[in-house]
């Protein structure tokens, strides 16, 4: 789902400060498991990708989807939801194709966050976030849409938002068909925030329910996976690692359980009864892949390390911030007081902060809250 810096929360979206990042700094990684709990060590999926939804379709064949950013910029792949196919349960995958979306209005920006559901038959359909025109900042403008496909790469555009909340975007869209309909779910904003629910019958036509709870150790960025006629699995990120929840009905949750993988915004598939297939959002290579991010020469952080407040030196012009965990969740965001931001409630531990100033550029510094 999904769209920054940080690939989960709000991987490839911009909150509030409507900077981007550089999730081309980041590859997808791929593991197994045989409980869906401990997965085996991670190999490459996709370089400079994110947001990745992988579902099981006709039969042996998996189809995976994601957000892509291959250079050059622009170009066919540059910021392209883009699919990956495998005939053999998931040992082998083709190249990367990317999507088109026919029928889309043209005043709407291109598709992100994408989310994969088999339908009846040899259809798909794509959920993914996009807005009529491009807002400078990902507001309420944001929507849910979506789009079926007999091929997997050629969509046509389904008139209409599937969710829109009135106040809020709505970004990272996970959605799936479990017991009697589809749920859908959405990160609120800050995981201490929850997600949005929406159930339907006819995985078009989706209306609230209770929200889903959660605190600021467990970020509902990721993507749903059935277990079982009578477990539905949600798979989302933490300063911990990756985890999951599970529910007999979407809307009652058991309780969190830690996996051993440290990334974000995973997507689980089940590929056989004790075979587990995920692929997530990997930690930054040592060496980016093309623009860096701007120098942070003459910004500075005090006191390090921070307890309840930091104060910004030498950002004068500083408009907004967000406060990103190691696995690139999303904390907190919002507007600096005269340079000084609360950090109150944060669990301690090692943090980013991407600082972005009236040019529009983020800076990234680190920090360590006591």
């Amino acid at each position: 789902m999904k769209t920054g810096w940080s690939l989960v929360a709000a991987f490839l979206a911009s909150q509030l400060c409507g900077a981007q990042g550089f999730p081309w700094e980041r590859p997808l990684k791929m593991t197994w498991s045989g409980d869906g709990i401990t997965f085996n060590v991670p190999t490459i999926f996709q370089d400079s990708a994110g947001v990745p939804s992988v579902v099981r379709w006709r039969g042996d064949t998996l189809i995976a989807a994601f957000q892509w950013f291959r250079q050059p910029d622009p170009s066919p792949t540059w910021d392209r939801v883009a699919v990956k196919f495998s005939y053999d349960n998931g040992q082998n995958w083709t190249v990367p194709a990317p999507i088109v979306v026919n029928g889309l209005p043209p005043n709407y920006q291109r598709p992100f966050d994408p989310t994969l559901v088999q339908l009846g038959g040899d259809s798909l359909r794509i959920y993914f976030s996009s807005s009529a025109g491009i807002p400078p900042l990902l507001d309420s403008t944001v929507n849910t849409y979506s789009a079926v496909s007999t091929d997997g790469i050629n969509y046509q555009y389904e008139p209409g938002a599937r969710v829109d909340v009135a106040d809020n975007r709505v970004i990272d869209p996970a959605v799936i068909e479990f017991g009697p309909g589809w749920h859908y779910l959405s990160p609120a904003g800050a995981p201490q925030d929850g997600a949005y629910h929406y159930v339907t019958p006819d995985g078009l036509d989706f209306f609230p329910v209770s929200m889903i709870p959660s605190d600021v150790l467990h970020n509902w960025t990721g993507n749903y996976m059935v277990n079982g006629f009578t477990e539905l699995r949600f798979y989302g990120t933490g300063p911990n690692g990756i985890w999951y929840n599970a529910s007999p009905n979407g809307g009652v949750w058991t309780g969190y359980v830690n996996t051993n993988i440290l990334g974000g915004d995973p997507s689980v598939v089940k590929v056989a009864t004790n075979s587990f297939l995920m692929v997530y959002v990997g930690q930054p290579y040592n060496v980016g892949i093309g623009v860096r991010p701007p120098a942070t020469s003459g910004v500075s952080i005090v006191p390090m390390p921070v307890q309840d407040v930091l104060r910004v030196v030498g950002g004068e012009d500083l408009k907004c911030y967000r406060i990103l965990g190691a696995a690139g969740a999303l904390f907190r965001e919002g507007r600096p007081n005269n340079g000084t931001i609360s950090v109150e409630g944060i669990p301690a531990g090692a943090y980013l902060i991407e600082l972005t100033t009236g040019d529009g550029m983020p800076r990234m510094l680190r920090f360590v809250k006591e």
